[in-house]
């Protein structure tokens, strides 16, 4: 192919691309576009906690719906000139000095800085009507969830090691705790005497379903068809990382106590020069408020790389002109 005959290259129309538009990206957003850089976010409007009706723990936005802080978020960066483009992003590419990210749509964006937060999804166990109450009466996390059900009779049910420190943690919203031991090890003799010690009931045996009335969760039900009523119910899921373009861009990873998840350092940059990543793509344990706080050290560290850059090239033309 000819010169002639090569299609047309892309200018640089943003400063940095964000890909995910959840706390971390439009906090990310939001600090970039007060800093004069020209924004895109690209998003695929799935965030990990639409099924949940509320959110905690985020100064004066406790008890709003997950998905009304992202509309309240998106309307206040689009006043500040960040441009948006719906849908899933499908590839990203080293192009020289910049990056080309493309859409399920087939439109390709050119962009010399990457921001990643893309988020987590969680692998639910396989038991008979639990999805269905996922976000709920059936939740993960107790600071997320815990204030809902206060004083309802809880359960747990454990699927990991991990599974006991989060029965200890329900505990604090509930005197009524029940440990169901389903699929994971049996608690050490020194885990069952604070269970005791903290008044939690155990229960042996494997989980069969979640049993409902009128649609609100009513009860754990066995193997052996035993019902134990309860009114909300814990659960570890697995958390997987939204990772596939870090790991197109050949990110590296490490290991936590949640497995493997893209690597990055204090402020969000990854081990692939102009590409940062932020949230729970990152940090699988991050809160919504934790999340935004990401957003903002990765915003504020790819605003100094831009300075950076732009001072570099004021000073070589100074230089061509003397």
């Amino acid at each position: 192919m000819n010169s002639n005959d090569e299609a047309p290259r892309t200018e640089n129309l943003h400063d940095v691309v964000i890909v995910g538009g959840g706390p971390a990206g439009l906090n990310a957003a939001l600090v970039l576009a007060q800093a004069q850089r020209k924004v895109l976010v690209i998003d695929a409007g799935e965030p990990r906690n639409a099924p949940a009706a509320h959110l905690h723990g985020f100064l004066t936005r406790d008890g709003l719906p997950p998905t009304e802080l992202l509309h309240l978020g998106r309307a206040e960066v689009k006043e500040f000139g960040v441009e948006f483009l719906g849908g899933s992003v499908v590839s990203a590419r080293r192009d020289g000095d910049a990056f080309v990210v493309e859409s399920a749509d087939g439109t390709q964006v050119r962009t010399p800085r990457l921001l990643v937060t893309t988020g987590l999804r969680d692998e639910l166990p396989d038991i008979d009507g639990l999805a269905e109450q996922w976000g709920r009466g059936v939740a993960h996390c107790p600071f997320c969830h815990g204030y809902e059900v206060r004083g309802e009779p809880i359960g747990v049910v454990a699927t990991s090691e991990m599974s006991v420190h989060q029965a200890l943690m329900v505990r604090q919203w509930s005197e009524d705790v029940t440990f169901f031991v389903h699929t994971a090890s049996e608690p050490t003799d020194e885990q069952l005497e604070v269970f005791e010690a903290r008044g939690i009931a155990v229960v042996r045996g494997r989980v069969a379903g979640i049993d409902t009335t009128d649609d609100r969760l009513t009860g754990v039900r066995l193997e052996d068809g035993t019902v134990v009523p309860r009114g909300a119910v814990f659960v570890a899921t697995r958390m997987v990382p939204r990772d596939g373009l870090l790991a197109e861009l050949g990110v590296e990873t490490q290991e936590t106590p949640a497995g493997r998840f893209p690597a990055v350092d204090a402020m969000g940059a990854t081990s692939v020069t102009g590409v940062w990543a932020a949230g729970n793509v990152v940090d699988p344990h991050a809160q919504v408020i934790l999340s935004a706080a990401a957003g903002y050290r990765a915003a504020s560290a790819i605003v100094a790389d831009v300075l950076a850059a732009d001072i570099a090239a004021d000073l070589a033309r100074l230089r061509a002109r003397r």
